[in-house]
């Protein structure tokens, strides 16, 4: 099942993304992310993440996301996590 991961950064965290980018993307290389990318605010700077993940279940889900080396540093301000159906695209 995918699930969506909409997670927002903390407005604090200054330079812990780019800090944590490189143990970030190594992570996320090692599951079936199906698209993903940084979140970009008004003025078209990174200001969280989106991932749509495939995972067993929800629970898997958010093991996923709790692990994830943004989210052990403490970037985000408020993580997401919710199924999604596909209806438009390549699985909808």
């Amino acid at each position: 099942m995918l699930f969506v991961i909409h997670a927002l950064d903390r407005p604090d965290a200054g330079d812990l993304r780019a800090e944590t980018r490189s143990a970030h993307r190594e992570y996320v290389a090692g599951f079936d992310v199906a698209l993903g990318g940084p979140l970009l605010d008004g003025e078209g700077d990174m200001c969280g993440s989106l991932i749509v993940l495939e995972a067993e279940d929800l629970a898997a889900a958010e093991a996923y996301a709790a692990a994830d080396p943004y989210a052990v540093a403490g970037l985000f301000e408020r993580v997401e996590i919710r199924g999604l159906r596909p209806l438009i695209g390549p699985d909808g």
